[in-house]
């Protein structure tokens, strides 16, 4: 069983090298430039500003199994418009990939966001493999954002 970790602000330096590590590694973050932007105090200032705000507070989480940490999302509920809740990134550890721990995570994240008010899902992504995972989990193709990433939604 997945359970759901909030990370606490003083714990928010942890997650950053984590996440940073995921985007390089994973190869969402390629060019020198968005490397220095997402490892940078304006990228992560900006979200932390958004951890604080109410309501629609963004939300770092960590996926954990057995008391260790599988995985990791941010997602932020818009409790005061329709109840969506957009995911800006969720992954999977490279060690417990496979064999279903993606699907897993969702639905513990699910479980837990419906409790906060979450109607239904959004989310951008940049690889195919990201987009095939989605799809199985009930989510369909939803256009493009001001940017050109690809939209997907669950309802």
């Amino acid at each position: 069983m997945i359970t759901i970790e909030e990370i606490q602000a003083e714990r928010i330096d942890e997650f950053w090298e984590i996440q940073f590590g995921y985007l390089v590694d994973d190869g969402m973050v390629v060019t020198e430039e968005e490397k220095i932007y997402f490892s940078g105090d304006e990228y992560r200032s900006h979200l932390k500003k958004l951890t604080q705000r109410t309501p629609d507070t963004l939300h770092m989480v960590y996926f954990v199994r057995d008391g260790i940490r599988v995985g990791a999302a941010q997602y932020c509920t818009y409790q005061s418009e329709d109840g969506k809740c957009f995911i800006l990134d969720f992954w999977v550890f490279p060690d417990y990939r496979g064999g279903g721990t993606g699907r897993a995570c969702f639905d513990a994240l699910s479980a837990y966001t419906k409790a906060d008010g979450a109607v239904y899902y959004a989310l951008n992504y940049a690889k195919e493999s990201s987009h095939q995972f989605w799809l199985s989990n009930g989510f369909v193709d939803n256009g493009e954002d001001e940017y050109g990433s690809k939209l997907m939604v669950k309802r």
